[in-house]
């Protein structure tokens, strides 16, 4: 049994692997560079151990002093979080080789679903539906051009290695696809260090949904219903909601089936989620993430399951208890990622120390974050800083208590994006759910 789980990740999603440890009476290890030696996770672990400088590359991408700082503190395990290393390939690998508990899929997996071009093709053969698109990585122009009228304008080039934007540019017309093929190899070298792209279909005005997956890699998986996670600005997803108001029960059900179908096929351990373009009464396969998601708290709140300690069980005892039938369905959630930003100075991260904080409670209201009056926003890391989860009976409630919630969150000392929730929340085309992922972009809200 885990007796002890260091974390190799920092910010809000440390924080929240802490408090499931303390619930189940396992000692935590938190990392932190020297810059984060006074964080939120640095003082509620039972331990802390600094890993390097302020440099992500030098502290928690450094893997020989994670694994340092692993045998020092006796931990059994390893949760990565999000982010960072959690999807790491290599990382994990040297762990498995090290004999060392990874809280998540084994390597291989990861290898397999990272690659985005492998994970189409493991998709389909699975039996999910899948973009039309390119079946392996384009570099020539004439094959990209091929590729594009095959499947017809608007395309999108992906990097095959990536995420979060990088890598992705959309492409109208023939004459504008080679400066885009080489902007987007560029970008996947430097983010990902890996300049295979490929090219698939692009949805002018889709939903994003997600299905949350659980499953022991042996003969139980099951899923805890999808995620709506439409509103998202440069493909970096800003609110999301459980369940998606768009889909009807009918769709939710086949679709639902469908990855636990796929997902048992595949023998996945851990937690994972599986993300879906939907247009016009159809869901296509996009990628799976092998990890805890950002938005998983939605999630949380309208199936009362803690996912991470799921994770933490299965990883403890090969076996996930829950079992689908579990699994009661209650009301509807929104999550609103808090950001230390400038929203109406295209997004400018804003670093600095809290001078005021006070967040919002009451029935219905969860706050996950990592800063606190007094405390320091890094600007090296990531403009995450706190999580508003708020659930209701219905979606209409869920609004309701959101933009109550909002309006007593107060953040001082920095700049952050709760007012560009207040101004989505209260706008038309969201509460009737009349939104694509372009929304936020083409909306006057920015404005």
């Amino acid at each position: 049994m885990i007796k002890k789980i260091l974390i190799a990740n920092r910010g809000e999603i440390a924080v929240r692997i802490i408090r499931a440890c303390k619930e189940l009476g396992i000692k935590s290890v938190a990392v932190h560079s020297n810059v984060d030696s006074e964080s939120m996770h640095v003082q509620m672990a039972d331990e802390s151990i600094c890993v390097g400088p302020h440099k992500a590359q030098d502290s928690y991408l450094n893997v020989q002093a994670l694994i340092s700082a692993f045998e020092l503190s006796g931990a059994d395990a390893i949760h990565p979080g999000y982010g960072f290393l959690s999807e790491n390939y290599n990382f994990v690998k040297i762990l498995e080789d090290h004999k060392i508990k990874f809280i998540g899929p084994s390597s291989a997996l990861i290898n397999k679903m990272g690659d985005k071009i492998q994970a189409k093709k493991i998709a389909k053969e699975l039996g999910l539906p899948v973009i039309k698109g390119s079946e392996k990585g384009v570099s020539e122009i004439n094959e990209a051009k091929e590729i594009a009228n095959k499947i017809g304008y608007p395309v999108l080039i992906k990097a095959a290695g990536g995420g979060g934007g990088k890598g992705m540019k959309i492409v109208e017309k023939d004459s504008e696809l080679l400066e885009n093929l080489q902007i987007a190899k560029n970008e996947a070298k430097k983010f990902f260090n890996n300049d295979e792209v490929f090219i698939e279909k692009y949805f002018k005005n889709p939903r994003h949904i997600e299905v949350q997956i659980l499953s022991d890699g042996k003969d139980n998986t099951v899923h805890l219903g999808e995620r709506d996670c439409t509103i998202q600005r440069r493909h970096q997803k800003v609110i999301e909601e459980s369940p998606s108001p768009v889909i009807t029960a009918k769709q939710r059900e086949d679709l639902l089936n469908t990855c636990v179908q796929s997902i048992s096929q595949l023998g996945y351990e851990g937690a994972g989620t599986l993300e879906f373009i939907y247009e016009d009464g159809e869901f296509f396969f996009l990628e799976m993430n092998t990890r805890l998601q950002v938005e998983h708290p939605v999630t949380e709140a309208v199936t009362g399951i803690d996912i991470v300690k799921r994770q933490i069980e299965i990883a403890s005892t090969g076996k996930l208890s829950l079992r689908q039938e579990d699994i009661i369905f209650s009301g509807h959630a929104i999550e609103c990622r808090i950001n230390a930003e400038d929203y109406q100075k295209n997004f400018q991260p804003s670093a600095g120390t809290v001078t005021t904080y006070h967040q919002p409670s009451g029935l219905g209201t969860r706050v996950d974050g990592c800063i606190f009056q007094g405390g320091k926003v890094q600007p090296y890391y990531d403009s995450l800083i706190a999580k508003l989860i708020c659930h209701g009976n219905n979606r209409e409630e869920s609004i309701a208590i959101s933009k109550r919630a909002l309006d007593e969150f107060v953040i001082a000392g920095i700049e952050s994006t709760i007012g560009l929730h207040k101004k989505i929340l209260q706008h038309d085309d969201f509460v009737n759910s009349k939104f694509d992922t372009n929304w936020l972009a083409k909306s006057d809200i920015l404005n």
